[in-house]
């Protein structure tokens, strides 16, 4: 990194920091109650305008995963609406994010084996979505090779996705997070991109369930170590001082619990919001952003 974006990463560290989720102070997630809604809930994602919690069910093979949502009563109380209309199928949808435009962004393997792509966009209003579309230009089109999860910076500027290798049978062998930037009407891989990333997609480990700040400059994401001390996924956190400059070594949050994923903003950037297994279901929390 040159000298500059160096000086300026110390001075950044030096006079604010980094926004963090409490990870040093005490402070306790605080569980999500989706009013009228008792089955696993994970992917949280709070609509740009805070009016709409969007979120998956469980993502298991023998369940049907369907994106639902519910309306704001408060930060921590949220009224249950129904499976989100126009966008579900037979096959997997989930990890939901959106844009301040109302774009919605989510997975879906429903035409994979035909399409080889994985991402879907549409036009979310109200808990209904249409004109839902591939997002085909980012995918590598390669047999095996699976984008899950994904998101959206707020201005619809930027998606951060996941490149992940599948073995039949086994899961994920592989998974980095890529950055892609707006190319008209779709996106384009940016070409540093494995640069910029390059401290936070870890050799031998899962990257994934991006969260990326207003500004560009934080992200949080899930990482799945199998050498770690961690028997679990957990939430990190990684920093930049300029969008040219790439992003620092992350920060493990601690104290969230011994299976997290799944982060995402409220839209003030205040909490975050992520999923956590409790026992053998899957619930909502939420803690300060510092």
């Amino acid at each position: 990194m040159k000298l500059y974006f160096i000086l300026c990463f110390l001075l950044t560290l030096f006079l604010c920091g980094p926004a963090e989720a409490g990870d040093s102070q005490g402070e306790q997630p605080k569980r999500v109650e989706i009013v009228g809604y008792d089955d696993d809930a994970m992917e949280p994602f709070i609509s740009r305008d805070g009016r709409f919690l969007l979120f998956n069910n469980l993502n298991e093979p023998t369940t049907n995963t369907d994106i639902h949502f519910a309306e704001r009563k408060d930060d921590w109380t949220w009224l249950y609406r129904g499976k989100v209309k126009g966008i579900n199928t037979p096959d997997l949808e989930g990890c939901p994010t959106m844009d301040r435009a109302g774009r919605i962004y989510f997975i879906s393997p429903r035409n994979y084996p035909k399409t080889l792509c994985a991402i879907y966009t549409g036009k979310f209003k109200d808990g209904q979505v249409t004109d839902v579309q591939i997002v085909e230009s980012i995918s590598q089109k390669k047999p095996g090779m699976v984008n899950f999860d994904v998101e959206v910076s707020p201005d619809g500027e930027m998606l951060i996705f996941v490149d992940s290798q599948f073995k039949p049978g086994s899961g994920p062998q592989s998974a980095n997070l890529v950055m892609a930037s707006r190319d008209g009407a779709g996106f384009a891989r940016l070409p540093g991109s494995s640069w910029l990333l390059s401290p936070v997609n870890k050799p031998d480990s899962l990257q994934y369930a991006p969260t990326i700040s207003s500004n560009k400059l934080t992200l949080y994401f899930t990482r799945f170590d199998r050498k770690s001390d961690f028997k679990a996924p957990q939430i990190y956190r990684a920093a930049r001082p300029a969008l040219d400059a790439p992003f620092g070594q992350p920060v493990h949050l601690t104290g969230l619990g011994e299976y997290v994923e799944g982060s995402a903003f409220s839209p003030d950037e205040r909490l975050l919001y992520f999923h956590r297994k409790d026992g053998t279901k899957f619930h909502l929390y939420a803690i300060p952003v510092r």
